[in-house]
């Protein structure tokens, strides 16, 4: 497929991108050869081939999701800066 220096300078436009007409004319053929790969893609037969999300076998390393009680009162409170009857302590910022 031919894309023209006009289209390129228009697609560039609808991108809010500038290009200088060197840029639009070395851009025209590399588009057109995207676009030809694209149209090469449309050819190839994938019949029978099941929908993947990934090449090669992926498994996802998360915990599993499952619901606790909690009970990490003290881990949570280790972290504060100040802590005193189970709860966070923060200065007091009203009168």
């Amino acid at each position: 497929m031919s894309v023209d220096t006009a289209t390129v300078r228009r697609i560039a436009g609808l991108a809010r991108i500038a290009i200088t007409d060197d840029e639009a004319a070395r851009l025209a053929p590399e588009l057109g050869n995207i676009l030809d790969w694209i149209e090469q893609l449309g050819e190839v037969d994938t019949a029978g081939v099941d929908p993947m999300t990934a090449v090669i076998p992926n498994h996802l390393r998360l915990r599993d999701d499952v619901v606790t009680d909690g009970g990490v009162r003290e881990k949570v409170l280790a972290n504060a800066p100040q802590a005193e009857h189970g709860f966070f302590t923060v200065p007091k910022v009203i009168e």
